[in-house]
């Protein structure tokens, strides 16, 4: 469907992609990985055609359309929420208009016979068909379902679009993007201005997909859930992966393993050839021996390992000082921006041992109670922490926040003590700052090396209490999993705000919610707290709403319901059994891939196309299954 072919790409000495090859078949949802720096988003930009490569080309089929979400955006738009969103049915209203001036055009006219009337009249037939494929009735619905789903009340529809945030202008035109259903969706970090509950409903609304769909997330869970093909840039080079995040992983060790046994045999060959080369390039006897193995090494492919785990970086936070059993409280707590009630009547209590998840939706107020209990702006109430408590706050923006004219080395420094300074570049090794990388000033570092700092700040106090806000919006996958590592055997108090269930998944056993202004405390795991909420869900909610729709009306008689209820059985009995025949084809050819050559790229694409088909076909299946055992349900 669209390839992208020896794309070559450099800047300055640093070579970004070295001859990569990419295709993304029609359903395809591929996830694409690889460590900050990588190349991620450029790709993106070069298959939307934004930035060109130096080398090679994308080819696309005709009319081919491409909706694509950047990590960064703000609208320049005078629009309400509601009417940016329906600017994106442009074609609609395009036909529409075109339909009425054809019709007027006929009217006007009595020259029934001739062949421009009836040109005008195919133009009609042909335009009222295109127009007929988009349903017009069902698109202020879905307009609604979706900007529900991505967080939204109903009373924001018909506010200014520039008077939302720049994370909610990108949920507006995420939304754009879902409703229009171009033939590839591309996608970089949408779950990063998501609370859980728009990411849930995200990953739901992208499973029912048919488009192809290629996305960036350092979201685990949310890559496993969407994605069925892993596509990964390391070293300017891409391997594709017929399988989702978790499942690539263990792919990718197997890959290592072979190369590093691979370069294993090649060096020792290496070192054989060399031996022979000095024992015999002075003896005239053995000089053309010599040779032929010069000759052999300099056309000789280096093996190289694409292996990135050893600059992976390892810390652990400092021992935390005994604080008192309360770690925090507040009674009555309030906060207010002019008119704009924040939260209300906030009542909690944060003991010694407690590893909190703060959640709530965005705009809820979760931010704002971090910078409370860090006492970085105004409230109403009491908030105090207890005895003994020293805190450590990451804030959202921390990043941001860093001096940008300092060096690496500068702000370290200027935060280290005593003993501390004699190991700062140990530190920051630690950190993956080595060599020339501690004297870069913070603004030319990436967002996830300003991150690393910021983080890297935090371990040069004995904290006790420590608050993070959003801590993995700029980390990779193993950035990520170092810091949860760290946080597992912190033996202080923790209070995270953050929406990757991944990450909060086994590191935190308390959650505090924030809605409609008050907070709610429930005991117990992330896992166990959004299985409490789905009854509550959206999803859930329009389930509901459809089964209901799909109830027979009261009108019908007993008899044709029974007919109908028939044929539904049957119908439903027959899905089972081709889902079955398909799910067994499917799990024989993902065993086969198993086997397969990685390197080999036609082999790779084949199983690929194969390995789509008969997703598409199950796909078919399930859904058709779903509607008719809906239907019948709503029988009993």
């Amino acid at each position: 469907m669209i390839k992208a072919e020896n794309i070559h790409l450099s800047y300055g000495e640093r070579s970004l992609f070295d001859g990569i090859d990419v295709f993304i078949g029609v359903g395809d949802k591929v996830g694409l990985v690889g460590k900050n720096g990588a190349g991620k988003s450029t790709l993106l930009k070069i298959i939307m055609g934004t930035v060109k490569p130096q080398e090679g080309s994308v080819s696309k089929p005709k009319e081919f359309s491409i909706g694509y979400l950047p990590q960064d955006l703000r609208f320049d738009s005078q629009l309400t929420v509601h009417e940016e969103v329906l600017s994106a049915f442009g074609e609609v209203r395009s036909l529409e208009s075109k339909i009425d001036m054809l019709a007027q055009e006929l009217e006007r006219r009595d020259d029934y016979e001739s062949d421009s009337y009836m040109e005008l009249a195919e133009e009609l037939n042909t335009v009222s068909t295109q127009l007929g494929m988009h349903d017009i009735n069902a698109q202020d619905e879905e307009i609604e379902k979706v900007l529900l789903g991505l967080g939204f009340e109903k009373s924001d529809f018909d506010k200014a679009l520039q008077s939302f945030s720049g994370g909610w202008q990108m949920r507006v035109a995420l939304a754009k993007i879902l409703l229009t259903g171009p033939d590839l969706i591309l996608l970089d970090e949408p779950t990063n201005h998501l609370d859980i509950e728009s990411v849930q409903w995200l990953e739901g609304y992208l499973q029912k997909q048919s488009k192809s769909i290629l996305l960036i997330s350092h979201d685990r869970e949310f890559l496993d859930k969407v994605t069925e093909r892993t596509l990964e840039l390391v070293n300017g080079k891409a391997y594709d992966y017929p399988a989702s995040y978790s499942r690539f992983v263990e792919l990718r060790k197997e890959v290592i393993e072979r190369q590093l046994e691979a370069k294993k045999n090649q060096d020792r060959e290496i070192r054989q050839a060399e031996l022979l080369i000095n024992k015999f390039r002075a003896k005239s006897s053995k000089a053309a021996f010599a040779q032929s193995l010069i000759k052999k090494l300099d056309k000789m492919e280096i093996i190289e390992v694409d292996d990135e785990e050893s600059s992976d970086f390892s810390f652990r936070f400092r021992p935390a000082p005994r604080s008192g059993k309360i770690v925090a409280e507040g009674q009555d707590l309030a906060k207010h921006y002019g008119p704009k009630r924040v939260f209300e009547n906030v009542s909690f209590e944060i003991a010694r041992g407690d590893r909190v998840a703060l959640v709530g939706k965005n705009g809820a107020g979760k931010t704002t109670f971090t910078k409370v209990l860090a006492g970085l702006c105004t409230y109403q109430g009491e908030c105090e922490l207890g005895h003994n408590v020293s805190m450590g706050y990451y804030s959202q923006n921390q990043s941001e926040e860093l001096p940008r004219d300092l060096t690496v080395h500068d702000i370290i420094d200027q935060e280290a003590v005593g003993e501390q300074r004699k190991h700062i570049r140990s530190l920051l090794g630690a950190f993956m700052f080595t060599g020339d990388d501690v004297f870069k000033k913070v603004k030319v570092l990436s967002g996830g090396e300003r991150a690393r700092l910021a983080l890297c700040k935090l371990l040069l106090h004995e904290y006790n209490f420590i608050v993070l806000d959003e801590p993995t919006n700029h980390l990779d996958m193993r950035a990520k999993d170092v810091l949860k590592n760290a946080l597992k055997q912190f033996n202080g108090t923790l209070l995270i705000v953050s929406h990757d269930r991944d990450f909060l998944r086994g590191l935190t056993s308390k959650v505090m919610e924030i809605r409609n202004g008050e907070m709610s405390v429930y005991p117990g795991s992330i896992t166990e707290f959004l299985e409490a909420k789905k009854a509550d869900s959206i999803k859930a909610f329009e389930y509901a709403q459809k089964v209901a729709a799909a109830k027979p009306t009261a009108q019908k008689s007993n008899k044709q319901d029974e007919k109908r209820k028939w044929q539904l059985s049957k119908r439903v009995g027959a899905l089972e059994r081709d889902i079955e025949k398909l799910e067994a084809d499917l799990n024989t050819h993902r065993s086969d891939g198993a086997d397969l050559d990685y390197t080999d790229a036609q082999a790779v694409q084949t199983f690929q196309q194969r390995s789509a088909q008969l997703e598409k076909k199950l796909d078919a299946k399930m859904r058709e299954w779903e509607e008719c055992s809906e239907e019948l349900a709503a029988f009993d």
